[in-house]
């Protein structure tokens, strides 16, 4: 398996859980334009007034997920989400998690970012 599939089947996990917890899938992947500075969000989605974007890592452990996001790259990612946030006129709240997949064992980390 290469990292790119293993990238979008931790991210596939990282879907169903987060639906098994009661969020409905808004966005995967989405990506606010090229050449603007902007990231790619792996996961956007809503439970009640609440939207989360969540960074998705397949990473060995935890740990090693976590450090994996860099500063630079969490201040794409809010850039990117406040875009987002504008284009759909959000009013509610917001926050970023990271999901780290090792194997089969999801760790999710709440208001990371």
């Amino acid at each position: 398996m290469t990292n790119y599939s293993a990238g979008l089947f931790a991210e596939f996990i990282a879907r169903m859980y987060l639906r098994f917890h009661g969020f409905r899938i808004l966005k995967q992947r989405y990506v606010t334009g090229r050449y603007t500075g902007r990231a790619e969000i792996d996961i956007i989605a809503a439970k009640g007034n609440l939207i989360i974007f969540v960074e998705v890592k397949k990473r060995e452990t935890a740990a090693a997920g976590a450090s994996a996001v860099t500063f630079a790259q969490g201040r794409r990612l809010r850039f990117a989400a406040e875009t987002y946030l504008l284009r759909n006129r959000h009013t509610g709240d917001a926050r970023f998690d990271i999901i780290v997949v090792s194997g089969f064992r999801v760790r999710w980390f709440k208001n990371f970012i």
